[in-house]
Formats: C-alpha cells, sequence, structure tokens
C-alpha cells in the first residue's frame, strides 16, 4: 500500500507532471493488468493519439484491398427478422431502472424489415449473447441496431437504437464482416482492418487502452498480416489472420484465449481478479492429448476458420482437423470430458480423412459441425436440462439436407437448407424459431412454414431474435416475399 500512499502524494506535489503520474496511479490501483501490458497501454496513453489516428488514416488509405469471394462480399437480398425487439429485455427477467418493459413485442414469424425502405441487404451479423445487430446494405452502408448500453453499437453514444442507424466511423470502409459478443461488437473491412466498439472493461475491444466503454467505432491495436474473419464469445474476441494465425484478447477465464492460462492471481488473499489481454496476442501452442494423458505439440497449424461460443472457441485447420479451447462443461468441447482447456486440443473424433469438419457454428455452451460429407453433429447441450453430448453425434433430422447456413443462439438453432428453413429449441423461446404464435418452441428441428420455398441466403441468431437474408431475384421470391407481415419501429 505503501506504494500507493506515496503517489497521492507525488500527484498533490507537481501538478505539471499530472498526465505521467495520472498513468502511474492507474497502472497501480488497477487490480487487472500485468506490467508488460501497462507498458504496452501507457505509450498510448501518453503519446499524442489525434496524431496517431491522422497517420493511422493514411496508412489505412494505401493499404491493398483483400481479393473478394466469387459473388463479392455476400449476395444481396431482403432482410427479414422474428423474435423479440425490445432489446432492453432480452436474456433478463426485469427491466433495468428508467427503461420501459413494453417498448417492442415479439414477432413470432418472420418479418420484413419497412424501415429499410426496400434497401437490399448483403451482411447480417449478431451473436448467441448479443442483443444487437449489424447490417450492411448493398451500397456498403453499415447499419446498426438494438441494446447499446455500453456503446456496442459504436454511433459514438449509450443510447438504444430501434431504427437501423449509420456507423459514421466507418463511411469509407467496405465493412466485409461483423461479430457481436455480449456488450461489444466487431467489424471487419475489405482491407483486413478490425474495428471495435462497446464494453472494454476486460480488454475485449482490444485498442490497447483501459478504457471501459468504447462508444464509437475504433480502430484496434494490431499491426500484422491483414485479418480475413473475427469472432466474439460473451466477453473476449478472437482474429484470424490471412496467414491463418488466431489472435485473442478479453477476458481469460476458463482459458478461453487459448495462451495456456485461465489468467487467475490473488490480489489479497481471499481477492481473486484476471490478466486480462488489452491487445491481440497471437495463439502460439496446438496440442493432442492421448488416452494415457500425455501431450504431443503440433506444428504448422494453419487455421481457416472457427467459432466462438460464450466461453469456448472451436477452430479448423487446412487439413480439415478440428480444434477446440475454453470452458468444458456438458461436453461442448467434443472431448468425451468435462475439463477446461487452456491451449487449442485436437478434437479426436474428427480426425481426417474421413471424418474431417469444413464449418463449425458455436451456440452458447454447444457446437455444431458440418463435416466434409455435409452431415451436421452436435456435442454440449443445447437445451438448459436433459443429457448433454459429451462427443459429436449426428443430427439424425437433419440428414440428408444440403445445408448452406447455421445460425445458433443460447438454446436455439435456426438452420437453412435447400429451400427451406429448418428450427429447433427449448422453451422459453420469443419467436426467434419463427413457428409462429400457436407454436412457439420444439425440441426437434422442425421446418418453418412461413419461409417454405424461399432460398436463405444468410441466417444470424442473437439472444433472443434471427436475422435472415432472403433471395429475392425472380418474382416468385419477391411475390412470397411480400406475403410476409411487415414490422416497422
Amino acid at each position: 500500500m505503501s506504494t500507493k500512499r506515496k503517489n497521492t502524494s507525488s500527484l498533490e506535489k507537481s501538478r505539471g507532471k499530472a498526465k505521467k503520474v495520472e498513468y502511474d496511479d492507474e497502472d497501480i490501483s488497477s487490480e487487472h493488468e500485468s506490467d508488460v501490458e501497462d507498458a504496452d497501454a501507457g505509450s498510448n496513453v501518453d503519446g499524442d493519439d489525434a496524431v496517431e489516428d491522422a497517420d493511422d488514416l493514411a496508412v489505412v488509405a494505401t493499404m491493398p484491398e483483400l481479393p473478394p469471394p466469387e459473388g463479392g462480399w455476400g449476395k444481396p437480398g431482403t432482410l427479414a427478422m422474428c423474435g423479440l425487439t425490445n432489446w432492453d429485455m432480452s436474456g433478463r427477467k426485469a427491466p433495468p431502472k428508467g427503461v420501459k418493459a413494453t417498448v417492442g413485442r415479439s414477432l413470432w414469424t418472420p418479418h420484413t424489415f419497412k424501415n429499410l425502405e426496400g434497401t437490399r441487404v448483403r451482411l447480417v451479423a449478431s451473436g448467441p449473447a448479443a442483443s444487437h445487430n449489424v447490417v450492411v446494405t448493398e451500397d456498403n452502408r453499415c447499419l446498426v441496431f438494438g441494446r447499446n448500453d455500453k456503446g456496442q453499437l459504436g454511433v459514438g453514444d449509450t443510447k438504444r437504437r430501434d431504427e437501423p442507424t449509420e456507423v459514421e466511423t466507418l463511411k469509407d470502409h467496405t465493412v466485409i464482416a461483423a461479430a457481436c459478443g455480449r456488450h461489444h461488437t466487431l467489424f471487419l473491412t475489405s482491407r483486413g482492418i478490425v474495428f471495435a466498439a462497446g464494453d472494454n472493461k476486460l480488454g475485449q475491444c482490444g485498442v490497447g487502452k483501459s478504457e471501459t466503454c468504447i462508444a464509437a467505432a475504433m480502430k484496434i491495436k494490431y499491426s500484422g498480416p491483414p485479418i480475413v474473419k473475427i469472432g466474439c464469445g460473451v466477453d473476449f474476441s478472437m482474429i484470424l489472420d490471412i496467414k491463418g494465425g488466431l489472435h485473442s484478447f478479453g477476458c481469460p477465464e476458463y482459458g478461453a484465449l487459448g495462451h495456456n492460462t485461465d489468467g487467475k492471481y490473488f490480489i489479497t488473499s481471499t481477492k481473486m481478479a484476471f490478466h486480462f489481454e488489452k491487445v491481440p496476442k497471437r495463439i502460439v501452442l496446438y496440442v493432442e492429448r492421448a488416452k494415457d494423458g500425455h501431450v504431443t505439440p503440433l506444428d504448422r497449424v494453419e487455421i481457416t476458420d472457427f467459432s466462438c461460443g460464450y466461453h469456448h472457441t472451436v477452430a479448423i485447420d487446412n487439413k480439415n482437423r478440428a480444434f477446440s479451447w475454453g470452458f468444458g462443461g456438458v461436453g461442448r468441447l467434443g472431448h468425451a470430458e468435462q475439463r477446461d482447456e487452456l491451449v487449442p486440443r485436437l478434437i479426436k473424433f474428427f480426425d481426417p480423412p474421413s471424418r474431417g469438419i469444413k464449418s463449425i457454428h458455436c451456440g452458447s455452451t454447444y457446437s455444431i459441425a458440418i463435416n466434409v460429407h455435409g452431415s451436421a453433429l452436435m456435442f454440449g447441450q443445447t437445451k438448459r436440462t436433459g443429457e448433454a453430448n459429451m462427443y459429436p453425434k449426428p443430427i439424425q433430422d437433419l440428414s440428408g439436407w444440403e445445408i448452406r447456413c447455421v445460425g445458433c443462439s443460447q438454446t436455439s438453432v435456426v438452420v437453412a437448407a435447400d429451400e427451406s428453413v429448418i428450427a429447433w429449441g427449448a422453451s422459453p423461446t420469443f419467436g426467434e424459431l419463427g413457428f409462429g404464435e400457436m407454436r412457439k418452441s420444439s425440441t426437434t428441428p422442425m421446418e418453418v412454414k412461413a419461409l417454405e420455398g424461399l432460398y436463405i441466403t444468410a441466417v444470424t441468431c442473437g439472444l433472443s431474435h434471427t436475422l435472415f437474408i432472403c433471395r429475392d431475384e425472380s418474382d416468385e421470391e419477391k411475390a412470397k416475399l411480400a406475403k410476409l407481415q411487415e414490422y416497422s419501429v
């Protein structure tokens, strides 16, 4: 304690050195950061931010664009939405102080969005713990709406938005992907640069500063190869670079960051805290564990895809192998045991060549993998009670369907396959499954009748709502979309 006392007295003595001393004071009293990180953050605090930002923008303008995939950055279509639209109430039993519990209703069937005035959309993003959304239109405007109590929409304030609002900071950028955590958001641009907004108490925005709230979208502190994919857990973030390196930042609890630590340390004999990662840090170790507990490190692992759940992550490498790490409860890591994994561990069940996987989708406490043959396998637990899959098991009801995209929520799953949408999820649901008011939930996969015959190009689930992009090229498709009810704010 003496250091802290000495520090305060020195602060009173010299107001001239205020800036430097303030930083030192914060360094000592802050319970969460390691010295190394603070040295890093300090250079940013003491430097002139405005100059730095101007330099950054000049550098950004000269960066090459990433090559777009076939058909461009997502196929434009009509936005449809179902589920709870009272954003402040989702995931809560009672409304927070000063919030009206009646604003926004539950949409039990998919509705088109009147406020977009017919604008077509090419990207939708939310997350299994998120009550906010990111939508990118055909003309490259990045729109956000939903809960905003921690500034997660990146629009510069903390007022909730019911109507899609453009993010001013991203006007000159083409947003190609977005990811939503519980209270933070990442945006990826076509030049491989990542912007972040929202709650930064645990460092999950990766900007290298200790600010608890980033209300206007801001570039993260990263200077490696361009980023090609981003993902968010509840309070941690992952980014994947073009060379197959995975970087993580935020809260290290349960080993969710994959750095071989859960970040815990004691401040006093009874009080515990975490060492947060405030800037992206590369995951360097990938291991295979034999039945007898022998651990073998694997070299040259190049990650191609990944997905984040609440406190766990599953990643796929260029040999179609799967690795998982983080919180191990109810079998969500697929290792047939419930221990937490602090570094990425190979899932033995998906050993290539015959059983490799091509895509992965993580929900709150479960993971769904699509293998190279197109079958869907689930591990973990989608329901709040009942049995859990301790290792990957095929979802029999989905066999034979050509699965295109999967949306995972807290307990609900929505799958777009062929020209149908299949959904299931245990009660309580708020309309995110789109079945209608008579049948609100289903524990077995069922087709969503309202979207029958529509070709869905993208689907994403939030905590208690779902967004779809529906193809609207033929007259038949346009007529079907015109039959859907309209939702207006």
